[in-house]
């Protein structure tokens, strides 16, 4: 939302605002709460990171946790500066990081190895180059929900082959949080008018981001679950501190 005062980065160039006001706290950043929500993503994605590669997982999940910490950083830089350019490098890494949710969701059962990246890469440099040169504001939401509802239907194969209890109870968190932050979400776009006359908002973007920090968070988990499932390397849910779950695993000697 606009606010009258001066601004470092220039007019507003987004196709995109959120129910905040602009340049509030500073002249350097737009949108505060929308940009320093994002930074519970980029720790837990940091620590998935650290999960993933101390026990040399497979490398399909160290590069989703760095997707996960690209996207915070480029949702930070959008909602800072609400510039078209980093506009782009945010939705951009959106669709990116569903490509490779949907190859390491598929991949195990698909016959031909090198075919799924190789169209997954060219689709996902195609939409990049398309979506550089065009603007569809309503276009790109859907195209993204569709690539989201490509997932639903293995998350939930994966759920229901899955035995263990713990594992099933994170599986159970991402849905959770997932539904609170599309309530947030579509609360902040519904009621702006409403909320932007309270003397305190919610900022229903802001909790958006960091319940989607932690989705992805329990996502990924479940996944690395179930695909330590596959290989045989008998994991188990764990918890950090007595809180935040992660996948322990033992791989046979020969690995």
């Amino acid at each position: 939302m606009a606010f009258a005062t001066s601004s470092f980065w220039g007019p507003v160039t987004s196709s995109t605002e959120w129910c905040e006001q602009n340049y509030v706290y500073s002249s350097y950043i737009a949108e505060f709460y929308n940009t320093m929500s994002n930074i519970p993503s980029i720790i837990l994605s940091f620590f998935g990171l650290v999960i993933a590669l101390s026990q040399r997982f497979e490398k399909r999940f160290s590069i989703l946790h760095v997707s996960n910490m690209i996207l915070a950083i480029g949702s930070m830089l959008f909602h800072a500066t609400l510039q078209r350019l980093q506009q782009q490098g945010d939705e951009t890494p959106m669709v990116w990081e569903m490509l490779l949710y949907i190859y390491i969701l598929y991949s195990p059962d698909w016959h031909y190895k090198s075919t799924m990246p190789t169209f997954l890469f060219l689709y996902g440099a195609l939409f990049a180059i398309f979506h550089s040169q065009i603007r569809f504001d309503i276009g790109f939401k859907v195209h993204y929900i569709m690539l989201c509802l490509l997932c639903i239907p293995r998350m939930y194969k994966y759920y229901i082959h899955t035995q263990d209890k713990p594992a099933k109870r994170v599986a159970k968190l991402y849905i959770i949080t997932l539904l609170i932050g599309l309530s947030c979400w579509i609360s902040d776009r519904l009621f702006c008018k409403s909320v932007s006359r309270w003397h305190v908002n919610p900022q229903g973007h802001a909790l958006w981001h960091l319940f989607m920090a932690f989705n992805s968070y329990f996502a990924n988990e479940f996944l690395m679950f179930c695909r330590a499932q596959q290989r045989g390397w008998n994991p188990r849910i764990e918890h950090f501190m007595g809180l935040l779950p992660y996948v322990k695993i033992q791989k046979p000697k020969a690995e």
